[in-house]
């Protein structure tokens, strides 16, 4: 890494970034059917500062969330957080830490807009479609409680992530 500056970078940005999402979920509101937490703002701020790397420190923190380390919301691990109700959501992180990525690769403001917009979609979208699978969920009621409830907290999140990814280089 020595003289790598993108190397260096990307290093750093993981391992922050694995940071934040982690603090993120300590952030819990207790919801049912899964938590309201902040790891959404961190995952879609991962993908505009580190653009189509942000998936390196998402697929960390999913893998060591899944291997026992107390990083999901509340301080709980282990493989059965991302088979219960809560898996399809942070499942979901990984397509949106690169779909975001990917848009921010571009200077192109309404692209971005549209970038995270997607991207919230996409981890609600994902969020429903497991709720429905792992719990046997209806389709309508997985819809009202897994994205609409969640859609204005989210809409600030991602607007929040457009902000604060404004202001850094």
């Amino acid at each position: 890494m020595f003289g790598d500056l993108q190397r260096s970078r990307i290093v750093a940005y993981s391992a922050a970034f694995v940071a934040l999402i982690t603090m993120g979920s300590w952030v819990s509101i207790p919801f049912f059917p899964v938590p309201i937490t902040l790891q959404t703002l961190f995952v879609l701020l991962s993908g505009a500062v580190m653009k189509r790397y942000a998936v390196i420190p998402v697929s960390l923190y999913i893998l060591f969330g899944a291997i026992g380390l107390p990083v999901f919301h509340n301080g709980i691990a282990g493989i059965g957080v991302l088979l219960g109700p809560t898996g399809g959501y942070l499942l979901g992180f990984l397509p949106v830490a690169l779909i975001v990525g990917l848009v921010y690769e571009h200077d192109f403001w309404l692209g971005k807009i549209i970038g995270l917009i997607s991207g919230t979609l996409v981890i609600l979208g994902s969020g429903a479609l497991w709720l429905c699978y792992s719990t046997g969920m209806a389709p309508v009621a997985a819809v009202v409680g897994g994205i609409l409830i969640f859609l204005p907290g989210d809409a600030i999140k991602a607007g929040a992530t457009y902000l604060i990814a404004k202001r850094l280089p």
